[in-house]
């Protein structure tokens, strides 16, 4: 723990600008992480971590992963993360932050090696605290 914090670096992925001010300010508020970086493109997501496992610079301890957004979704994000060398599941925690509540999708997180577990939006302190 850094000065209460829980994690040091954590992203939240979404296209959507309130969602990710909303969650932003829900993890403030119960001091999860030191940084937080918002992301509004899957894509410059992974460019990011990929950049940062190549120079050894600090990954995100978590990711807060929305499934629906435009260019790239949550899954195929997923599937890309797991192309990167040196980077094994489990070594980033990625929780799924969706409003889909469809089967297929449900399905799809609990098999994928890369998520540790589904919330359902929006992000709230109970949902922090079982973290």
């Amino acid at each position: 723990m850094m000065d209460g914090f829980k994690y040091k670096n954590v992203f939240l992925i979404d296209d959507s600008y309130i969602d990710n001010l909303i969650n932003k300010k829900i993890l403030e508020n119960e001091k999860f992480a030191q940084s937080i970086t918002l992301i509004d493109n899957p894509i410059e997501a992974f460019q990011l971590i990929k950049t940062a496992l190549e120079n050894g610079q600090l990954l995100p301890e978590v990711i807060f992963l929305d499934l629906r957004m435009p260019m790239m979704n949550g899954f195929e994000f997923l599937n890309s993360l797991m192309e990167i060398p040196g980077l094994e599941p489990g070594k980033i925690k990625i929780y799924i932050l969706t409003s889909s509540l469809d089967p297929t999708d449900i399905k799809q997180i609990k098999e994928n090696p890369m998520v540790s577990k589904f919330i359902g939006k929006p992000l709230s302190k109970q949902s922090i605290q079982e973290i």
